[in-house]
């Protein structure tokens, strides 16, 4: 069997011997190849690489031309591994290959995905207490039963990763993207330890467009087939809005006498109702656009094929 170990990685280039070891010693008796994908480092990271790949038939490279980020990283090796199974992991040293033969284990129990959960974190407050919170409430939201979404040490079915779309920041909801599509997801606690080397990416754009990922998903996962249904509630909301606004504007000029009080509810009913216009406008520009692409990507949601003889 044959396992693909996914390391992206950026400005790690005191881990990367030590690590490639590591997975070699606790691999087992499973053929595997490492694939480091190179984001924009700087700091000599590459050429540890090219040296590994000179010394080991089992290291790959991709090297990006600047940084682009984990989810490209992601996308990129997960579009060349054929392999049955792959481990996706981070370079900083932080996650133990040790843990390798528990992450088969529990996939071999009947899992698609098994995610690392970091029970013991050892990472500052400023970065495990967002985390905590933001795991908590994407468990929640979407029915992952997971205490650790946004691990990176991860262990897949070859047949997941050829299915997910990576855009964005989405690596960190990739059991949510997995889950959505029927995949059975599993969690495993692991041990974490501190950066010995290099420093951390992590910061409060990254905590940022975490969120707002969120939030896309949300949406998506409702009205990715029928934006128009979304847009189209909104635009009558406003112009139902709009009809009370003008009704109330009327009462208040025929038999309050409130003149200023009428102008500007006239003046909200205008304006609910040039935005509910433009709401419809987009609702109906939503579906033309969903209808004229090629539409659901089917193969996506297939487990199985009986067809014929």
């Amino acid at each position: 069997m044959l396992v693909t170990f996914i390391i992206p990685v950026y400005n790690e280039r005191d881990t990367l011997e030590p690590l490639v070891a590591g997975i070699a010693e606790h691999i087992g008796p499973h053929e595997h190849r490492v694939l480091f994908i190179d984001d924009g480092s700087t700091d000599g990271s590459f050429e540890v690489m090219a040296r590994l790949r000179e010394q080991l038939h089992k290291v790959d490279i991709i090297r990006f031309r600047r940084n682009f980020g984990k989810s490209a990283a992601l996308a990129a090796g997960f579009a060349r591994s054929s392999a049955e199974l792959v481990f996706t992991m981070d370079a900083d040293l932080q996650d133990d290959p040790k843990e390798i033969p528990r992450f088969i284990e529990k996939l071999n129990e009947g899992h698609d995905l098994v995610c690392g959960w970091k029970r013991i974190r050892h990472d500052p407050w400023h970065k495990t207490i967002p985390s905590h919170f933001y795991n908590r409430f994407v468990a929640k939201w979407f029915g992952v039963p997971l205490h650790d979404v946004n691990c990176g040490f991860k262990l897949f079915r070859g047949e997941v990763v050829r299915k997910i779309r990576l855009y964005g920041d989405m690596h960190r909801l990739i059991p949510v993207l997995a889950s959505q599509l029927g995949y059975r997801v599993a969690e495993i606690p692991v041990e974490h330890h501190p950066r010995r080397y290099g420093t951390s990416k992590y910061g409060w754009e990254r905590l940022s467009r975490g969120a707002l990922d969120v939030f896309t998903l949300m949406f998506l996962n409702r009205h990715a087939d029928a934006p128009g249904h979304f847009l189209g509630k909104l635009g009558l909301g406003q112009w139902g809005l709009g009809v009370l606004a003008m009704l109330a504007s009327t009462v208040s000029k025929l038999c309050l006498n409130r003149g200023l009080c009428a102008a500007a509810l006239f003046l909200a009913a205008v304006i609910l109702w040039v935005g509910g216009t433009i709401s419809l406008g987009l609702a109906l520009t939503a579906e033309l656009l969903v209808r004229r692409s090629a539409g659901v990507d089917t193969a996506a949601f297939i487990a199985e094929e009986r067809i014929g003889h």
